[in-house]
């Protein structure tokens, strides 16, 4: 399983530039103090949990279109489940 940073980066790859709503959640997963949260249950130093933080990014990424963006998407939404 891979971390929600590496995810990010990832993502952060292949979405340029990505939507405004979307891009906070993304600076989130991909941060440095961010670094420690491998899992949605995890929380970051700020206190916001790493669940929330790919759920909002999700909400928020509708326009990310693509083969990459299906595949990360199914990755992060079953990371929530």
């Amino acid at each position: 399983m891979r971390t929600i940073r590496e995810i990010g980066m990832e993502i952060n790859r292949d979405w340029q530039p990505p939507n405004y709503a979307a891009a906070p959640y993304l600076r989130a997963m991909i941060e440095e103090e961010y670094e420690d949260i491998n899992a949605p249950a995890d929380y970051s130093v700020m206190r916001d949990s790493a669940r929330s933080v790919v759920a909002y990014f999700l909400s928020n990424a509708g326009t990310w279109r693509g083969e990459t963006a299906r595949r990360v998407k199914a990755e992060l939404k079953g990371m929530l489940k």
